[in-house]
């Protein structure tokens, strides 16, 4: 439930605005959310891309509202879902040059619809973007025995969990392949990957508890393969210095 409206309430904020629209995703064989009642993808696992300042962005959402109450609610089950509006998406720019439009112009959403929208735009400023989104649905209650019809009640929830990396070209190829380091624990040798280029290496390490830098590599290629000969036994780090920062990946010596 969560995934799905995470991604209902994404495709409301660029009503206003000229982003480009998605198409809702029903090919055969099934998207990845139609196994299920509700769903959206990506989800809060996978979440959004990594976007690189100054470079157009678009991120694609597919989702399924729910049809059952019950799935949002055990409390509420056989209760109909009428419909869930996004009431406000919080944490994009707020200089408006990120938006989303979805294939509804309403973003209102009936119960039991697939739907998708599309995130688009650029980001002037590197920073993690943590989304939350306020949704509102509209419940049908049964108060009174039929004939009497169900009353609508309207059922407002917060949804946490999402955000957009945004950074320079090298820290986002740095967040979409991080940088790793194998065997580990190592014997003879360990392979460090994920050096690409466009991280622009200044400079990487192997130092000891300490600190005491061991052995300085000159990084030719996006992987590479290091000799631990002389090393001791015991506990190094993998020190890479880039146009991001510096990241520090531990590994043992046997």
């Amino acid at each position: 439930m969560k995934k799905l409206l995470l991604v209902i309430t994404l495709v409301t904020v660029a009503i206003t605005n000229t982003f480009a629209q998605c198409t809702p995703d029903i090919t055969n064989p099934a998207p990845n959310y139609a196994d299920s009642t509700f769903g959206a993808w990506p989800d809060t696992v996978t979440n959004f891309g990594a976007a690189a300042v100054g470079v157009a962005y678009t991120q694609d959402l597919q989702f399924k509202v729910p049809l059952d109450a019950g799935d949002v609610d055990p409390l509420l089950a056989g209760s109909a879902i009428q419909s869930f509006t996004v009431d406000a998406v919080n944490g994009l720019p707020i200089d408006g040059s990120v938006g989303y439009a979805c294939n509804i112009a309403s973003c209102t959403f009936a119960g039991g619809t697939v739907g998708c929208a599309q995130l688009s735009g650029t980001f002037s400023t590197p920073g993690v973007y943590p989304i939350t989104i306020d949704v509102t649905g509209v419940i049908l209650v049964q108060v009174l025995p039929p004939p009497v019809p169900p009353i609508p009640v309207d059922a407002p929830y917060q949804f946490v969990g999402y955000k957009i990396v945004v950074g320079t070209a090298g820290i986002v190829e740095a967040i979409i392949n991080p940088i790793t380091v194998h065997p580990n624990p190592a014997n003879d040798h360990i392979t460090i990957e994920g050096l690409n280029e466009q991280m622009k290496i200044t400079s990487l390490v192997i130092t000891n508890m300490e600190g005491k830098v061991i052995k300085n590599i000159d990084v030719t290629s996006a992987t590479m393969d290091v000799n631990l000969n002389g090393f001791d036994n015991g506990v190094y780090f993998v020190v890479v210095n880039h146009a991001g920062g510096t990241e520090t990946m531990k590994f043992i010596k046997e």
